[in-house]
């Protein structure tokens, strides 16, 4: 039985103790944390039989009884909570974006080497079977060689009643650094870039109603033998899209994250795949994207709103995935870079690389950074 202590007991933090509850027969939450511990939290965590429960992450840290912490916190602390962790010896899944730069992912990275843990990035992303078959296909060959990808991830923000942590930079990174995952995916399709750019900023939602995040973000990655990416991130879009295409020398790949599924092109032909696991998790989250319901949670960071079917799915697989590490199976080559930590923190210095672009005004290639 593998004991699993959870720190941060927000939206995240509660659907990964369900996860674990009612999937894993053979690991169990014993422990929980939250400095914001309310009634409300400790109902949840009982429910699922957790009794120990401290509004101090330490008290976590240093029960003999945790195996493994998932550290499901404001991404400001992430650092330092998984590195003390590392060092008290606990394997530590760590949820996206694990820090907010090069120098703390290192870190992480390192104290998990010297201390022989493992150390799992939560780019949860990665799981859906929609872009393990894109993945799949673009191994085959048959869209050829990938020539560029277009991501875009953007909305329109309403004014809230309370300005969540994920809309201060300082806390969250914003969304370059909160909603990583397309980037990630970019980058695990097409490598790290060589030089990047990026222009933007807060354009329509100053003062004390709104966070201080940049609300729209316009990106380029340049990569070897001219091969390019673009990306789009932001709240100042009236009109929203969430997707990436992946363009090819034979075809083409679509993957809708709000008219969900995808479609690869081949010539005249496509043909099509699910995202989720199943047609109704696709339908949930294009209900969802359609408006016929408000999933403000992921937007705005609600922990009370009960998560959509879709993301149950994702991260029931991730944990499972996690499990079976735990447990010493083997990984395929495609999950390892998440067990190392090496792909999260590619992510975040190409973050970084993009935040310097856009704080001095020019291009700025990876390498000054290291």
């Amino acid at each position: 039985m593998i004991k699993i202590g959870i720190i941060g007991l927000g939206r995240i933090g509660k659907v990964h103790i369900k996860s674990i509850s009612t999937k894993i027969s053979s690991a169990k939450v014993v422990a929980a944390a939250d400095p914001f511990l309310n009634d409300e939290m400790t109902a949840y965590a009982k429910e699922f039989g957790i009794e120990n429960l401290s509004k101090d992450y330490k008290d976590v840290l240093n029960d003999p009884e945790v195996d493994a912490v998932m550290v499901c916190s404001s991404t400001d602390t992430h650092a330092a909570i998984s590195v003390e962790a590392i060092k008290a010896g606990k394997h530590v899944f760590c949820e996206k974006p694990i820090a907010l730069s090069y120098k703390d992912c290192s870190e992480m990275i390192d104290a998990t080497k010297k201390n022989g843990v493992i150390f799992m990035a939560g780019h949860v992303m990665n799981f859906m079977n929609g872009v393990r078959k894109i993945k799949q296909l673009i191994n085959d060959g048959v869209i050829g060689e990938v020539l560029h990808c277009h991501s875009m991830r953007n909305g329109w923000e309403k004014e809230q009643k309370e300005i969540s942590w994920k809309k201060i930079k300082e806390l969250s990174g914003g969304h370059l650094y909160h909603h990583i995952h397309e980037l990630d995916f970019i980058q695990f399709i097409m490598g790290v870039p060589e030089k990047v750019t990026m222009v933007g900023g807060n354009i329509a939602h100053q003062g004390e109603k709104f966070g201080d995040e940049d609300d729209a973000l316009f990106i380029t990655l340049e990569f070897p033998n001219k091969r390019f990416a673009t990306l789009q991130y932001g709240s100042a879009f009236r009109w929203p899209d969430h997707s990436v295409k992946i363009q090819g020398t034979k075809g083409a790949i679509l993957l809708d994250l709000q008219d969900v599924g995808v479609t690869l092109k081949i010539d005249d032909k496509e043909e099509k795949f699910l995202l989720h696991r199943t047609k109704e998790e696709d339908d949930d989250r294009t209900r969802i994207y359609k408006g016929l319901e408000m999933d403000g949670a992921i937007m705005y960071g609600k922990p009370d709103r009960i998560p959509p079917l879709w993301l149950h799915g994702i991260m029931e697989m991730e944990m499972e995935f996690l499990h079976n590490a735990l447990q010493g199976a083997e990984i395929d080559k495609e999950f390892i870079p998440l067990l190392d930590g090496t792909a999260a923190r590619d992510s975040i210095l190409t973050a970084d690389a993009l935040t310097k672009s856009l704080q001095e005004d020019r291009k700025v290639k990876l390498s000054e950074l290291l």
